[in-house]
């Protein structure tokens, strides 16, 4: 397990342009594998259009407690990018005036941003219909600071979508750091045990899951199945849904492939399992994401690879969702990530 940031190790990687670099060249540039862009174009679904917008995802700062083997923020301790509260004044204005039913906040961990709750706070007053917050469950028992998170996420009807890699502690550590199970576990029973997850509850807890390794997601549906079954016996833990989503190869999990030699296979996979009738309804098209110093991208990973949006309007200070509507969507061959099998978001599967 690493336990810095690529930034911190200060890897070729950490920078946007060469992992884009990475991701234009060799197989895509000889003509072994096609271009994203020439994919889609192959079913009419070039350019890649914004549809009305329906989320917004916030990511709070790249400030974590854990550094993740796939992690494509490339977040950890040592990531002080960090949404200040003036930021967040501004987005908590477009909130207000957007069209979007959904608000999505996201880091690193987004709880250890100083202003978290205060932002909570405010967001919860706007009437959005579904309040995310993504929560990599180990926060919850990292500090005693954090232990009321459970009750502060139930006053608020905070949807908690949750980081778990498998029902078993050893593939969970293996991912995500020794000890990182057993945290898991304790924090879903606390949600659990304020109401979170529970069948006729309407307090939404959902649960992710990543491969840990060099391979695509299985069939979500059974997964899920499965999840629900070996975590209500063995510690009594109920959930709502899984999401399957699929590991993109970028940031850190890009550095994975790299380092293991997977990543030519990796990108063969991605594309031989391409769905045209995943592209239709990537996230993309429906959400905007928002990076810690304001700036808007098509997506979260996107905005990772420093990709802004292709529109006059790049800032959360000069927002306009008339100029954003139908903007060409910015993408490289990570997007085939989002378009294997039934197609990857970050509220599971799509097609």
């Amino acid at each position: 397990m690493a336990t810095k940031s690529l930034h911190k190790r200060e890897s070729d990687l950490a920078n946007s342009n060469r992992q884009l670099e990475i991701l234009s060249n060799g197989i895509f540039q000889n003509g072994e594998l096609p271009t994203f862009k020439n994919k889609i174009s192959e079913t009419n679904q070039f350019p890649l259009k914004a549809k009305k917008l329906e989320i917004l995802q916030i990511n709070v700062g790249y400030m974590c407690n854990q550094v993740c083997e796939h992690c494509h923020v490339d977040a950890g301790p040592d990531r002080k990018e960090i949404m200040t509260r003036d930021t967040m004044q501004q987005c908590l204005e477009v909130i207000k005036n957007s069209g979007a039913h959904t608000l999505d906040l996201t880091g690193g961990a987004p709880e250890m941003n100083p202003d978290f709750r205060w932002f909570v706070e405010e967001a919860a007053k706007v009437g959005i219909k579904d309040f995310i917050v993504r929560s990599n469950l180990t926060i919850i028992r990292a500090n005693k600071k954090y232990y009321d998170l459970p009750e502060f996420f139930k006053k608020h009807n905070v949807h908690v979508v949750s980081s778990m890699p498998h029902w078993t502690r050893g593939k969970t550590d293996k991912q995500r750091g020794d000890g990182v199970f057993d945290k898991s576990i304790k924090a879903l029973q606390e949600l659990n045990a304020v109401g979170y997850g529970m069948p006729d509850s309407s307090l939404r807890l959902d649960l992710v899951y990543n491969p840990s390794g060099a391979f695509l997601p299985g069939d979500q549906a059974s997964m899920e199945k499965d999840f629900k079954k070996a975590l209500k016996e063995d510690f009594d833990i109920q959930f709502h849904n899984l999401f399957a989503i699929t590991n993109l190869p970028i940031s850190r999990f890009l550095d994975y492939l790299i380092a293991s030699e997977n990543y030519e296979d990796y990108m063969y996979a991605l594309v031989e399992a391409y769905n045209p009738a995943a592209v239709k309804n990537v996230m993309c098209t429906n959400t905007l994401s928002i990076s810690w110093d304001g700036y808007l991208f098509d997506c979260d990973f996107n905005q990772m690879l420093e990709l802004p949006v292709n529109s006059k309007v790049k800032h959360i200070s000069e927002y306009n969702e008339a100029l954003l509507e139908g903007r060409n969507i910015v993408i490289s061959q990570h997007c085939y990530g989002c378009t294997a099998g039934a197609g990857s978001s970050c509220q599971g599967v799509v097609a």
